[in-house]
């Protein structure tokens, strides 16, 4: 199945006959390559679809990885969704066109618009194209714009640079957002990043300030001096989450001196070896 039709699958069964015949024929419309009829269109989706949940079941998120890997929709609703086929319903062969008239978009979308377009980039054609617009999500100050970015999105990791991916991993602890849902976290963490986040730790624990245990996942596969100096503090006196973040995070931690630091912690190591403490359990505790 294309993106276009696990979207209708999943919008048929959850309108109104009415107001599936209306997307339907408005999608038909954007195909034919009227701009204006499409902007038009793009604002009514709300108003005709409303706003609910689409509350997939599990079998529909597995379509939807497997259609796109990556692809998570657990949060989207109804009006996302159907403004996503809307967008995709756009002719794409050029692509400075098909990127004009996003840039339109952008420009002019409210919080539920933007929200509903940053989580569809990684579903868009010419992918590439939309980096900077990705950064600029990065960059917003509006928190569900930026989580529609940072959050259940395989876009960042594929798309943003070293530097741009490490700051959104930043920008999350810095605005109190989990980390878990960060697709593609621990295979896009680097050594840059470890030494942001211990630096980051670092500012927090001299202003006596509290620090997120999910800082210390991408810390540890590449802990330097520093960094294993900053995790073999938080398992000695941090509080007992913490502690079993800074185990996990030493579990995967090339430092020589990581497996003798463990072997004071046996409890939370045989917890860990278990899958009892883990990365997700950590992030729900936090």
């Amino acid at each position: 199945m294309t993106v276009s039709e696990v979207l209708r699958s999943w919008l048929r069964p959850r309108l109104p006959a009415e107001a599936f015949a209306w997307l339907d024929a408005a999608a038909a419309r954007t195909g034919g390559g009227s701009p204006s009829d499409f902007y038009l269109a793009f604002g009514s989706v709300p108003r005709k679809t409303g706003r609910a949940d689409l509350s997939l079941s599990p079998e529909e998120l597995t379509l939807a990885d497997a259609t796109r890997p990556g692809w998570d929709a657990r949060a989207w609703t109804v009006d996302q969704a159907a403004r996503t086929l809307l967008v995709l319903s756009l002719p794409s062969s050029d692509s400075a066109k098909f990127v004009g008239v996003l840039d339109t978009l952008f420009a002019a979308g409210e919080v539920g618009e933007l929200v509903g377009l940053y989580q569809a980039l990684p579903l868009l054609p010419h992918p590439a194209a939309h980096a900077w617009r990705a950064r600029e999500g990065v960059r917003t100050n509006m928190k569900a714009v930026f989580c529609a970015v940072a959050h259940r999105n395989p876009y960042p990791a594929e798309q943003l640079d070293e530097n741009a991916f490490n700051q959104m991993v930043l920008k999350c602890l810095f605005i109190g957002v989990p980390l878990d849902p960060v697709s593609g976290l621990d295979r896009r963490a680097n050594p840059a990043l470890a030494r942001m986040l211990v630096d980051y730790a670092k500012e927090r624990w001299a202003a006596k300030r509290p620090v997120s245990p999910e800082l210390w996942r991408p810390v540890g596969p590449f802990a330097d001096d520093a960094g294993f100096l900053a995790l073999e503090r938080v398992l000695t006196t941090g509080t007992p989450t913490e502690r079993e973040a800074a185990a996990l995070a030493l579990s995967t931690c090339p430092d020589p001196r990581a497996p003798e630091l463990l072997r004071q912690e046996p409890a939370t190591v045989a917890r860990i070896q278990s899958g009892d403490v883990t990365w997700a359990k950590i992030a729900g505790s936090a």
